[in-house]
């Protein structure tokens, strides 16, 4: 059903150039793009404090291993490379606990995406009482996620340990055990709410001025299933743009005239907050010069 509507959908450049002449959606689109560096600002903050345990860095080379990693991310399904951008400007000894927290810090955010994403799922199940077993399933799924995120995060210390047997996690002697102070753990919460509160509004702005109006409440909790099932479903680079559509037109499954609003809308999106930081990655490792062959163990 969804691909039938994605074929339906007539050429989205012409209907967005249509759309570009208007000085609002330009106002928008502008507005959405100073957002990004505010997002991935926060992201390389919050990298920042949690490998401090470990080895501490400035926060412009926070910056630019988080840059680095949203372009190699695109290497890989899932974002499985993003991990090699993050460690790199780490000591060799002590990438293996750095590689660890890049996992952890990922945690933090999908916590805060999967646990909203439910609150808007129960929300929306009590307007549409279709597809009950569907969406209990999915609730399900999601609350053993929060709980397996909670748990690994507050026993981060536990997986370093279980991790010694692959080779690569050698952790040196003077490494040392990685945990969680309580003003930390609530630093990264906060930080993870505040960067989610961000892009949140970048697909509201866009969404809003692309389409006919909708009740505030019914669009904040479609953009919170939007972003939890984007999040959750493994993303291929060169086919992303349509896998996101795909998800957006499932969600918030809205008539025929604002089909392409919501392609565009998650288009437009993944584009500013994926595509323009991959660009800056990329220029980050060619000035640098950067060379990811494997030594020292990565």
């Amino acid at each position: 059903m969804i691909y039938s509507r994605l074929s339906q959908i007539p050429e989205l450049s012409i209907q967005l150039l249509s759309w570009l002449n208007q000085p609002l959606i330009i106002f928008v689109l502008v507005a959405s793009c100073f957002l990004m560096p505010i997002n991935w600002g926060i992201e390389s903050y919050k990298w920042k404090l949690i490998t401090k345990q470990v080895e501490p860095i400035s926060y412009k080379t926070a910056l630019k291993s988080v840059f680095m990693g949203i372009c190699l991310g695109n290497i890989a399904p899932g974002r499985a490379m993003e991990f090699l951008g993050k460690i790199y400007f780490f000591r060799s000894e002590n990438k293996p606990s750095v590689t660890i927290l890049h996992f952890i810090n990922g945690m933090f955010q999908m916590l805060i995406t999967v646990l909203t994403g439910i609150c808007a799922i129960a929300y929306k199940f009590q307007l549409v009482q279709s597809s009950a077993q569907v969406v209990y399933s999915i609730i399900i799924f999601g609350i053993v996620l929060i709980v397996f995120f909670c748990l690994a995060i507050l026993n981060v210390s536990a997986i370093q340990r279980k991790l010694k047997f692959i080779k690569w996690f050698k952790f040196s002697e003077s490494t040392q055990q990685l945990s969680f102070s309580k003003t930390l753990l609530l630093k990264l919460i906060v930080l993870s709410m505040l960067r989610y509160l961000v892009f949140s509004i970048q697909f509201y702005l866009v969404y809003r001025v692309l389409s006919l109006p909708m009740p505030a409440i019914q669009m904040a909790s479609s953009i919170a299933v939007y972003f939890m099932l984007t999040s959750l479903i493994p993303m291929v680079s060169f086919i992303e743009p349509a896998i996101r559509a795909a998800i957006a037109l499932f969600v918030f499954n809205q008539v025929n005239d604002s089909y392409i609003s919501v392609v565009l809308s998650a288009t437009l999106l993944w584009f500013i907050n994926v595509v323009l930081p991959s660009i800056i990655g990329y220029v980050i490792i060619l000035k640098s010069k950067i060379n990811f062959k494997m030594k020292d163990g990565i």
